[in-house]
């Protein structure tokens, strides 16, 4: 279990942990975004086996949303494209809008994502400014703390299933509340039975498996 560093891909993490170990054969069990953190489940050699498993698991993030300006992207990475006002926003009425979006939704998948549409990568399109029609998908958002709101910020604790794009989520918000919003911040600290607790940055990773083969 690695604690993924920030602007780091998933596949960069991969990659290197198949050149600390030398094995070829090295997955993870659940895409995070370059610019997320937190824990992605690693399986190497035959342990890959249970990755399709453990991807299917729900998952917990602590994220956090900024009102006041969407993107292209949904999260803070993308070309602003729009701005607005935020400054009605009261936590009465960001709670009656989660209780609206919680439990079984649907959710468009955003342009800058991996999902596959026609055998294309959606974010290979997105980056040649180009935006297709996406059919919505049902997810399930079981559960949704509020753990601070200090306009413009709103900091979360959400439990979702496979699937689930907190970046969608927030841009969604967003929608509901008539105010622009993007997902700022983004750790994952659950992914079924496993915490981030229990996880390793990749130096302790290093350590751990060079006085693992001696």
């Amino acid at each position: 279990m690695i604690d993924k560093p920030m602007d780091w891909t998933s596949f960069d993490v991969c990659k290197k942990i198949r050149g600390i170990t030398k094995v070829k054969k090295v997955g993870h069990g659940g895409t995070l975004d370059p610019f997320a953190t937190g824990l992605l489940i690693v399986g190497i050699g035959k342990g890959t086996k249970q990755l399709a498993t453990i991807s299917q698991s729900d998952k917990t993030y602590r994220a956090t949303i900024t009102f006041g300006q969407a993107n292209d992207s949904y999260d803070r990475t993308g070309n602003i494209t729009q701005q607005g006002p935020w400054a009605g926003l009261t936590l009465d009425k960001i709670r009656t809008a989660l209780n609206k979006m919680s439990g079984v939704i649907e959710q468009v998948p955003p342009m800058f994502s991996a999902k596959k549409v026609n055998g294309k990568r959606l974010y290979s399109l997105a980056r040649k400014g180009i935006t297709i029609e996406r059919k919505p998908v049902k997810v399930t958002i079981r559960d949704v703390d509020v753990l601070h709101w200090e306009a413009p910020e709103l900091e979360l604790m959400l439990t979702v299933s496979k699937g689930t794009y907190l970046r969608s989520y927030a841009h969604d918000l967003g929608r509901t509340l008539k105010v622009p919003a993007l997902l700022s911040e983004l750790r994952r600290v659950r992914v079924g039975n496993f915490s981030v607790d229990d996880s390793m940055d990749l130096d302790g990773f290093e350590r751990f498996w060079n006085k693992l083969v001696g």
